[in-house]
């Protein structure tokens, strides 16, 4: 049995943007928005590599990640512990996640301006669903703000 459980599918259907969060071995963090976090199988997923310079930087120099996701019906959130394992450049899983990158670019009026590099496949650690709530972004800023004030 596999750490992804049934019910995370839809938010690994790229219908809501999800977030990543690295660290590079300095210790210095970075958060994007992923166009999509796909399902490749139980203990596998792909994110689309497009264009994180920051973010790629950081995988490659510690492999451990963050991902959150939003289910898109129930509005649910999960946090993924992810661990980098290679990326495709064709395949039956880049195949898939390019077509779903056209049609996300096309929706949003972006259509050209998204082109996926590569798939890179990680390996789930760990698939919590989120309990409580979640600071809003303006309390989080805030506390940032304080801390760096220090």
């Amino acid at each position: 049995m596999g750490v992804l459980p049934d019910e995370i599918k839809p938010a690994l259907q790229g219908v809501m943007p999800s977030h990543m969060a690295t660290c590079s071995l300095a210790g210095e963090p970075n958060v994007t928005t992923v166009s999509q976090v796909y399902y490749v199988d139980s203990d596998h997923v792909a994110l689309s590599f497009q264009f994180f310079s920051k973010t790629i930087k950081n995988i490659r120099e510690n492999p451990y990640a963050l991902a959150w996701l939003i289910h898109p019906g129930t509005l649910d959130t999960w946090d993924l512990e992810i661990v980098y394992d290679h990326s495709e450049t064709s395949g039956p899983v880049f195949d898939a996640m390019d077509m779903q990158i056209e049609a996300i670019a096309s929706m949003t009026g972006m259509k050209g301006i998204f082109k996926l590099k590569a798939a890179d496949i990680y390996r789930v650690i760990s698939a919590s669903k989120t309990v409580g709530e979640r600071l809003p972004l303006a309390e989080i800023d805030t506390a940032a703000s304080a801390a760096q004030e220090k």
